[in-house]
């Protein structure tokens, strides 16, 4: 086999693997609810980026955006915007790992 073959296929694999991944995730660390995709995307409708979506809306109580909810107040002990949240959302890879 050639080696521009092989370079080749490699890189079709490679761009197949990183195309079907999927983004990290939210979830609140004690309750376990979903909080949206870690997405740059703003037109998954679960990103946290799509400033229409549930989970990116400045208006939406499941948001780390709305800046009066649970989820995204810089009072709040769930929120990430807050650096001395006690609750804050954890970040959960496809395979169900956090951090």
């Amino acid at each position: 086999m050639r080696p521009q073959l092989i370079i080749s296929a490699i890189f079709l694999t490679l761009a197949v693997t990183a195309a079907q991944a999927e983004p990290p995730h939210l979830k609140d660390r004690q309750t376990g609810k979903y909080l949206g995709n870690l997405s740059a995307n703003p037109y998954d409708p679960n990103s946290t980026s799509n400033p229409y979506g549930r989970y990116g809306s400045e208006y939406s109580e499941d948001s780390i955006n709305n800046p009066y909810g649970r989820y995204g107040s810089p009072y709040s002990s769930d929120s990430p915007n807050n650096p001395y949240a006690t609750n804050p959302p954890a970040i959960y890879d496809t395979g169900g790992s956090g951090q």
